[in-house]
């Protein structure tokens, strides 16, 4: 029941005043990566992955020393080319994890812990207890031992409910490592500071490796040959996703909505950093594709609902939608121009994924995006209605209005192998982890663009919920729901580690959403506003090749 009602409001049109795109039709212009550069990079890449995979199989190195190799590859981004011999390294880990000839100093003990649960495996928070005094308290003579309380920091990160010995981590090495970081020279400094800032758990593994990479490239402990790999392969795939840029910019720019719909945010590229976050390898190019315009179109409906339709044309459009009426004649022109456009791209997913004999797809498109109409109308209702609704029905709609439902459905459309119906029946079920990565993008959304939004005139969000319902300041609103933003990654972490009636790989995709939120909305709404450390971001992702000079 909503705390607070009265007569609707005055229909008029709002405004937010976006900025126009930073990025324009930058990757059609753009010159191709030169072809023989180009090739050359590939030649040595594979001469380095076997190089490297002789490194991880080699029977000289301790299995402590593969785990640390190990570690640096998977920072580096180039992981996903050693799948087989990381399975052998982590199955000896956890058939081995109380063997008392296995290292047991700090750095060591917790970078096994963090690994194997990266991996699924749950083992035993207990392993800390050894490090720990007669009081249960983290012993002082850890603290000299920064390399050992970064460790065990990135390694608290992935707690469960109830893990205190996690919580008692966390909170005894951020404190000590805070107090360090000023007194550290680098490459150390740099790791500190970046885990301090985002630790291995919320980071998007693309923004990670570019971060890593210039991080190992003043450690000597990383080979040369893995930092080489790192950077050749980060060259490769920056070429490729400028391709894929090439065709999405196009479609795009000839849909011309962004000229037809001036009052939506013209986004594109920004929508892509999702679709890239949720898998940057090479062979999700499709998935990528379908995230992408599937996230440009709920940033437009979402504009929509929020900022340029009144609540009339909103309650026709939500009908239409959940009678997949694709008749217009009744709806306004600039309504029109967008479902036209929608329809197009739900053609798009029905012929693409019938090719591969999963004609159910369209299907679960369709009652997604009913779905997500329903919670932004019943949004818009409390809107017009002047209606500040309880915090527990706010984060209700806001599974569905934090778009990772249905951005989750589209990634499924474009991935023929884990894209199953089962896989769809589970989306729908609203599992643990999909509630808890949409919850934690509601959230963060809310705390870092409540201000602008409330300025233009928005939706109570989650912020002015909580301050009404518990009758609290806005600092005591942020650090409420920062709490239940953390309560959500525990959440994660559990679902993670329990056994799953679908593929890893869609829970990973759950996990990488949520990372996503963490880098674009942390500091301030790194997506409604893109000009600046968006851009820069973006820039070294999908511009800027890393020099690959020896």
């Amino acid at each position: 029941m909503a705390l607070q009602e009265s007569t609707p409001k005055a229909q008029f049109r709002r405004t937010a005043e976006f900025h126009p795109s930073v990025w324009g039709d930058y990757f059609i212009k753009k010159a191709p990566c030169d072809e023989m550069l180009f090739s050359a990079w590939i030649k040595e890449v594979e001469v380095l992955k076997e190089e490297v995979r002789t490194m991880l199989t080699s029977a000289t190195l301790k299995p402590s020393e593969k785990l640390k190799l190990m570690d640096i590859v998977l920072r580096l981004g180039i992981g996903y080319h050693f799948e087989g011999e990381f399975n052998g390294i982590i199955e000896h880990a956890y058939n081995t994890y109380h063997d008392n000839n296995f290292d047991d100093d700090l750095f060591t003990v917790a970078l096994r812990f963090r690994l194997l649960r990266e991996y699924g495996y749950n083992v035993s928070s207990d392993i800390f207890n050894e490090f720990k005094d007669g009081k249960g308290n983290f012993k002082d003579n850890l603290i000299d031992d920064v390399e050992g309380l970064l460790s065990l920091y990135e390694a608290s990160f992935l707690g469960g409910h109830g893990e205190d010995t996690l919580d008692k981590a966390l909170s005894f090495c951020k404190t000590h490592l805070e107090s360090a970081v000023a007194h550290l020279v680098s490459p150390l400094a740099d790791k500190v500071s970046h885990a301090l800032k985002r630790p291995i758990l919320k980071g998007v593994p693309k923004h990670e490796q570019w971060h890593h990479i210039l991080i190992y490239k003043l450690d000597e402990a990383c080979p040369g040959a893995v930092l080489m790999l790192a950077k050749l392969d980060f060259n490769v795939l920056q070429k490729c996703y400028q391709d894929e840029l090439r065709i999405i910019s196009r479609w795009w720019i000839d849909l011309d909505l962004a000229t037809k719909l001036p009052f939506a945010r013209d986004r594109v590229i920004e929508c892509f950093f999702w679709g890239l976050g949720a898998f940057f390898e090479p062979q999700f190019v499709f998935a990528r594709r379908f995230m992408t315009k599937v996230t440009v179109f709920l940033s437009i409906m979402d504009d929509i609902y929020d900022v340029h339709g009144t609540i009339e044309e909103l309650e026709l459009f939500t009908e239409k939608i959940e009678r997949w009426d694709t008749s217009m004649e009744d709806l306004p022109d600039y309504m029109k121009l967008f479902f036209e456009a929608l329809l197009g791209f739900f053609d798009e997913i029905e012929q693409e994924t019938a090719k591969e004999g999963r004609p159910y797809c369209l299907h679960y498109c369709r009652e997604m995006l009913k779905n997500q109409a329903r919670a932004y109308l019943t949004e818009a209702r409390w809107f017009n209605q002047d209606c500040v609704p309880q915090l527990e029905e706010y984060r209700r709609a806001g599974l569905y209005t934090s778009c990772y439902p249905m951005a989750a459905v589209a990634w499924l459309c474009g991935m023929a192998e884990t894209g199953s119906k089962e896989a769809f029946e589970w989306m729908f079920k609203n599992p643990k982890i999909v509630v808890a990565s949409s919850d934690i993008g509601r959230l963060m959304d809310d705390i870092k663009s409540h201000e602008f939004e409330q300025e233009r005139g928005h939706v109570a969000s989650a912020v002015e919920c909580c301050m009404k319902q518990y009758g609290v300041s806005k600092e005591e609103a942020y650090d409420m729901l920062s709490k239940m933003v953390e309560s959500d990654w525990k959440d994660i972490n559990e679902e993670l580690l329990k056994p799953s009636t679908v593929p890893r790989q869609i829970l990973i995709l759950m996990l990488n959403l949520a990372r996503i939120i963490d880098v674009m909305y942390k500091d301030y709404d790194g997506y409604t506003d893109a000009r600046n450390t968006t851009k820069e971001m973006l820039t070294a992702f999908l511009v800027d090749p890393l020099p690959v000079v020896a």
